[in-house]
């Protein structure tokens, strides 16, 4: 797994942003938050259109109806964003290998960023509602 540093200067460089909603290890109190850095906290939202699945360690989104998963939607730079992509596997020219891929959604603050899962789910318990 990278190892990380929030280096505010560093992230003060990209002028871009963008929004991101998070429902795993990079809510607030988890063990990935820390990557997030001095991303602004924009507030939290229920999707309907994504179902979460428990692989273990941490969660895994697809694109599916739910009853809603809570999710947090910060806003990040493009260091930010560069630095989640690391994090979920994530590669902008071929998404369809990696282990996430990234897609806009709809939330409440605007249209954000979420990772959904590429792999098989199979087995894994469904979190239709909630959090994981």
């Amino acid at each position: 797994m990278p190892t990380w540093t929030t280096d505010s200067d560093a992230e003060t460089d990209s002028a871009e942003t963008h929004y991101v909603a998070v429902y795993g290890t990079l809510k607030r109190g988890r063990s990935n938050h820390r990557l997030l850095g001095r991303a602004r906290f924009l507030g939290t939202d229920h999707l309907r259109s994504i179902v979460l699945f428990d692989l273990g360690p941490y969660p895994a989104a697809q694109r599916k109806p739910s009853r809603g998963v809570l999710v947090e939607v910060y806003e990040v730079n493009d260091t930010g964003l560069a630095r989640l992509d690391e994090l979920e596997g994530y590669d902008p020219k071929a998404p369809e290998l990696g282990q996430y891929t990234r897609k806009r959604l709809n939330t409440r603050h605007g249209d954000a960023w979420v990772y959904l899962y590429n792999k098989s789910v199979r087995g894994c318990r469904r979190i239709s509602r909630g959090s994981w």
